[in-house]
């Protein structure tokens, strides 16, 4: 496989790369980003799957959630992907939360959209071998992600627990087919099948008998402008209540939806990842 590096930097004894690459499940060219701790010149290390938000790119969290600084201390690498297909020949929409930059983690099924918008494959399939070919990873992955992307995080995890270790989210959409930006979005990609829209819906995959033992993480802001409208954790928490799925929900007072909200909480959540990584 074809694998060019377009960015090498080193920070905190590691290095952060950016690399590209022809995704043939998105038919496109498709970035991700790999941050290598020093310890993977030594033996492979184990590695957080991070899926970001709307309108984002794998740059995002690399240069602003401060993430490298405690991956280089716990021996973590960190993958980064591309929050969708992107390219001349991709479909597009004139709204950040359809099209280039909003794939949000599904494979769709309607026109336009069903020929690159395939990121579940691309994450849950496509992806992985390319990372354990090609870099000094030991095959154990966590997951975790931030609004979409945390919606991207929870409904992979529990379609494919036996995959990652463990799973944590910032401010995800945890119940898209009830909140405005989910239904417009799977109406769009996916047709009007609301059992289709169920099997990318986190807390209808929890109420299906979706989880594990292993405790969810959650971080949310009190002062996220999305939280009432958009993003709703309190039906998330109900639905892991009633189905016996352990969950850490933190309502973080006074934060909002933004990587500043993010760059708090991160060690936490990487050292969360650790535990279950580590064991």
């Amino acid at each position: 496989m074809n694998l060019e590096q377009i960015s090498s930097t080193k920070i905190f004894g590691g290095w952060q790369q950016v690399y590209q690459h022809d995704a043939e499940s998105l038919s496109c060219a498709m970035k991700f980003a790999v941050f290598l701790p020093p310890q993977a010149q030594h033996h492979k290390v184990p590695a957080l799957i991070w899926l970001s938000g709307l309108t984002c790119t794998e740059q995002n969290f690399i240069s602003k959630a401060g993430a490298q600084r405690v991956a280089a201390e716990l021996g973590m690498a960190i993958i980064v992907p591309d929050t969708s297909p992107r390219g001349k020949n991709v479909p597009d929409e004139d709204a950040y939360d359809i099209g280039q930059g909003a794939g949000f983690y599904l494979n769709a099924t309607q026109a336009p959209w069903f020929a690159n918008f395939k990121m579940y494959d691309y994450i849950c399939v496509e992806l992985p071998p390319v990372l354990l070919e090609k870099f000094p990873l030991n095959g154990l992955f966590s997951i975790s992600g931030h609004s979409m992307g945390g919606h991207g995080a929870l409904s992979i995890y529990l379609k494919n627990p036996s995959n990652y270790r463990s799973c944590s989210a910032f401010a995800p959409i945890v119940a898209p087919a009830q909140v405005p930006w989910g239904q417009k979005v799977f109406t769009e990609y996916l047709g009007e099948d609301r059992a289709l829209w169920a099997e990318y819906d986190a807390m209808q995959l929890i109420k299906s008998g979706a989880g594990s033992q292993t405790p969810i993480l959650i971080d949310q802001g009190t002062a996220d402008d999305f939280l009432q409208t958009q993003l709703r954790p309190e039906l998330f928490e109900q639905a892991c209540k009633e189905a016996g799925q352990p969950l850490e929900l933190n309502m973080r007072e006074g934060y909002d939806h933004s990587y500043y909200f993010i760059a708090s909480y991160i060690e936490a959540h990487l050292r969360f990842h650790w535990n279950y990584l580590n064991k």
